[in-house]
């Protein structure tokens, strides 16, 4: 399937458009979802959510396996986005950059802690374990 089997009301204009927002350019708007290399269909993913997005979002570690123009991509998408997202991450990065409240599972239960990831640091003098940059 591509981008104009999955809506093909849109038009070939915006598509394409939104195709080469997430680097795909020329042809590569014909190719097949099955021929997509793990990173293609990530950026297909999110290019897919973009055009037709879901109120609601929940992701699991999104930037595993993600090079680092990718991860910016995601980023800079999900940063658009103007539903409700849940996110897990043991990325620095994408964390700073995108959460804006962080629940802390713990044996106690949960604690919420109002603002982003680096208010989370500031507050609790500690960083999650098993983060990565």
């Amino acid at each position: 399937q591509t981008l104009e089997d999955a809506f093909p009301q849109a038009g070939q204009a915006p598509l394409r458009a939104l195709a080469g927002c997430f680097g795909f350019s020329g042809d590569e708007i014909e190719k097949k979802c099955r021929v997509l290399s793990g990173g293609e269909k990530a950026r297909l993913v999110m290019a897919l959510m973009l055009f037709d997005p879901p109120n609601l979002l929940v992701l699991d570690e999104p930037t595993n396996h993600l090079d680092i123009a990718t991860k910016e991509m995601l980023i800079t998408a999900l940063s658009q986005y103007e539903g409700t997202m849940l996110f897990v991450s043991h990325d620095r990065h994408f964390l700073a950059a995108l959460s804006n409240r962080v629940l802390e599972l713990t044996p106690e239960g949960i604690h919420t802690y109002g603002g982003g990831y680096t208010e989370y640091v500031e507050r609790t003098g500690q960083e999650a374990p098993g983060l990565r940059s």
